[in-house]
């Protein structure tokens, strides 16, 4: 599903390998500045590498690899709009039917809720189910553990290990159960 072979942009993060088959769950980790958001971008076809080659779902060129995958909440790239709520938000993306994104998702408020009413673990609930609108092979989240208690994020993990996608996030501190692990210093 994605293999990555010495992937890296330079002055921002050292050459990766990877090969991750479908269904599994990759973790970035390391600490802030260490350049965990770019390789997660880099992954999703949506940051250039200065080396390496990278083919995820089949797909080598950027904007093909976009088509194939979707991105979670990505501070700085995929913003939610503090202003809308929740039903708006996923409205805009789709006028098909959502409630089984919400469900994957775990994502379990009144449609109504303004997301500036989210807590950080449903804003990141909530960028999950407007990945999975566009029915891709694979999920990219980052920052999932920013600013959650260990139950949080063990809960957070355990839905992106039952998206049955392949799932590559980011954090700080890995989860005990993951099927590889890309640490950056």
């Amino acid at each position: 599903m994605i293999v990555a072979k010495g992937l890296s942009v330079e002055g921002v993060f050292p050459e990766v390998s990877l090969k991750a088959g479908p269904g599994t769950l990759t973790v970035i980790a390391g600490p802030a500045g260490s350049g965990r958001t770019s390789l997660l971008l880099t992954l999703a076809g949506r940051m250039k590498p200065t080396e390496g080659t990278l083919s995820v779902a089949g797909q080598s060129r950027p904007r093909a690899i976009r088509k194939v995958a979707a991105l979670g909440l990505v501070d700085g790239v995929t913003d939610l709009d503090r202003s809308m709520t929740v039903r708006e938000h996923l409205r805009e993306r789709r006028h098909r039917p959502y409630a089984k994104a919400l469900e994957q998702a775990g994502l379990s408020v009144d449609e109504r809720t303004m997301v500036r009413d989210l807590d950080r673990e449903q804003q990141v609930r909530l960028g999950i189910a407007l990945a999975l609108l566009d029915d891709p092979a694979v999920v990219y989240c980052d920052n999932v553990d920013a600013g959650l208690p260990a139950p949080r994020r063990q809960a957070l993990w355990n839905t992106l290990r039952d998206l049955g996608r392949t799932v590559v996030a980011t954090c700080v501190e890995p989860p005990a159960r993951h099927d590889h692990l890309l640490e950056l210093s």
